[in-house]
């Protein structure tokens, strides 16, 4: 599988701190920086600042849950009125709907950031002691000059940092830029197939360290293109609402999961498959093609990885709704 294949040694380049224009093609590089400029001038710049989301959400016994959010424009919930309408917002009240308990947001992520700033981030939420962490980033690096290999090595390091602080980690990744109503053909197509390749190498290389993704073609993909009026918000770049309450549905599960919370009744009804354990490389070109898919590490027989490398899980988890943002609060 040539996809493959080209996503496992952009990651590999990147863990080897190697180049990597000349894995995605000088010219393809040359035309879709171009072309980039031109769709900035199109899109404009996001107007105002995401709600400050931080806060304690829900009720119950314990501790609170550390939650912790780190990434750009979309992580932090921009073009959005009121925190309980941002990701972080919407995840902390799912999070403790589902465990009984309370959980503490604390939110790093900022409008324009590029993987380059996720370093300065973990600074701050590990003063958190963050139990669990969601990353969303990338988007900007295709629009910002970053080499892939670098925006991938820039991500496992600040995932490795979180995971030896024992916080889990669940990373969204670079969502399929190819649906973005200002950008035209050929940057369209040539947005389609960088960020998925970005999508599929990011997954490879972090659920290396341990931890897991999960797909956000759903957030820029096929839902968003059939109702772009309704996902998308008024500068047609960034999620509406009701588009942050749809990609907070696909990572719900998968941050519950990773803490204990996600109750195994919920997934009954949603069959793996064959072919769902797959090699990571395989797994991940899959996974960026197809939105809400969850990739993390597993073994097969004992062994962790095969003759083509790690071994990983590809699982669709049941769904639940994430309360409207009228029915949430945040103290």
């Amino acid at each position: 599988m040539g996809k493959a294949r080209a996503a496992r040694k952009l990651a590999a380049a990147a863990a080897l701190g190697g180049g990597g224009a000349g894995l995605l093609g000088g010219t393809l590089v040359a035309i879709l920086f171009a072309e980039a400029i031109l769709a900035k001038r199109t899109i404009g710049e996001p107007v105002g600042q995401a709600p400050v989301a931080d806060g304690l959400y829900g009720e119950g016994p314990g501790d609170p849950i550390s939650f912790v959010v780190l990434g750009d424009s979309t992580a932090c919930g921009l073009g959005v009125d009121s925190a309980d309408e941002t990701p972080g917002g919407l995840l902390a009240a799912g999070l403790a709907a589902l465990s009984g308990r309370p959980v503490r947001l604390s939110v790093a992520a900022i409008s324009g950031a590029e993987t380059q700033h996720l370093d300065d981030q973990v600074d701050q939420v590990l003063l958190a002691e963050p139990d669990v962490a969601l990353v969303i980033i990338g988007a900007n690096d295709v629009t910002h000059r970053t080499l892939p290999t670098d925006s991938v090595r820039l991500l496992v390091q600040g995932v490795r940092r979180l995971r030896e602080a024992g916080c889990e980690v669940v990373v969204g990744t670079c969502p399929d830029l190819g649906t973005v109503e200002p950008l035209a053909f050929p940057l369209r197509q040539l947005a389609r197939v960088w960020s998925r390749r970005l999508a599929a190498a990011q997954t490879i290389a972090v659920v290396e360290t341990g931890a897991r993704t999960v797909s956000l073609g759903s957030l820029l993909g096929p839902e968003f293109a059939a109702a772009p009026h309704e996902l998308f918000g008024p500068d047609r770049f960034h999620p509406s609402a009701a588009g942050y309450a749809s990609a907070a549905v696909a990572l719900l599960p998968s941050l519950a999961a990773a803490i204990g919370y996600w109750p195994e009744e919920e997934d009954a009804d949603v069959p793996l498959g064959e072919g769902q354990i797959l090699p990571i490389s395989y797994a991940a070109v899959r996974a960026a093609k197809s939105s809400g898919t969850e990739v993390a590490g597993t073994d097969v027989a004992g062994h962790e990885r095969g003759p083509r490398g790690r071994w990983a899980l590809l699982r669709r988890h049941g769904r639940r709704e994430v309360a409207l943002p009228d029915q949430l609060s945040a103290g």
